[in-house]
């Protein structure tokens, strides 16, 4: 029983790949999906936030979730910072992803699918890569102040963190962000559905970090810092520079616990 267990996973996952190869392949290869795929997922993860922001107004059981005492964002803040990020991705994400995926997209996709445990070594190996990436653009953008200045400062026009300002950079910023999940993905030389599950997950993160609440995943897998961890950068912004995990933080000295 538990030997075939494995093997179960893998004739699913080669199911599923089989399927989407077949039915959806010009969706796979087209330049178009990174930046799109990306838009959708982060909207639709901000969603349930937003109900939640709304709620914290009349609810005290929602407002003992988050972490700040302060009211949080308005509707409107929402709106503004949904529209210029509809406008960065039109004129910038888009075309500049799409140039990037046709210089490196495949003609043909892999025929066999990865195995379960290939699909959680390359997203855990991608997460680490771009958690160090991240670490060290991040740590440069607070200390170079023409990096902040020019580039980061607008992250972090908000007092009060909100589910929607993941995104809410300058383009730079934005676009350099994107570029370091791609290279992230490409080091480890990912299987396609890893690579899928890569960018999806590290969306999730990245709007779970902003949004306010002090539960999540971080809960679950002490490693990760979560919403408090980056909650805490953006009051004191000189510590914890890492988007997901805490150890270069600890190991740079940079950690600071929980600042509400």
């Amino acid at each position: 029983m538990n030997a075939s267990s494995p093997q179960r996973g893998v004739l699913i996952l080669q199911s599923l790949w089989d399927h989407v190869r077949s039915e959806h392949k010009e969706v796979l290869l087209s330049p178009y999906l990174p930046a799109f795929s990306a838009f959708l997922f982060h909207v639709t993860f901000c969603a349930p936030f937003l109900v939640l922001d709304a709620l914290a107004g009349v609810s005290q059981l929602v407002r003992s979730w988050r972490i700040s005492t302060k009211p949080p964002s308005p509707l409107c803040q929402w709106l503004a910072c949904l529209w210029r990020i509809v406008v960065r991705y039109l004129t910038a994400v888009l075309p500049a992803t799409a140039l990037l995926q046709t210089l490196r997209s495949p003609a043909v996709l892999p025929e066999q699918a990865p195995t379960c445990w290939q699909v959680f070594v390359e997203v855990f190996a991608c997460l680490l890569i771009f958690d160090t990436l991240f670490f060290v653009w991040h740590l440069c953008m607070h200390r170079v102040p023409w990096l902040y200045c020019n580039i980061h400062q607008q992250h972090h026009q908000h007092q009060i963190s909100f589910a929607l300002q993941a995104q809410d950079a300058s383009t730079s910023e934005l676009l350099s962000l994107l570029l370091l999940a791609l290279v992230s993905a490409w080091l480890v030389d990912c299987h396609p559905m890893s690579e899928a599950l890569f960018h999806l997950l590290n969306t999730w993160l990245a709007v779970e970090d902003h949004c306010g609440y002090s539960w999540g995943l971080h809960r679950l897998l002490p490693l990760l810092g979560g919403a408090p961890h980056h909650h805490t950068h953006h009051v004191l912004h000189k510590v914890n520079y890492a988007p997901y995990f805490t150890h270069w933080d600890h190991l740079f000295g940079s950690y600071c616990g929980d600042f509400s």
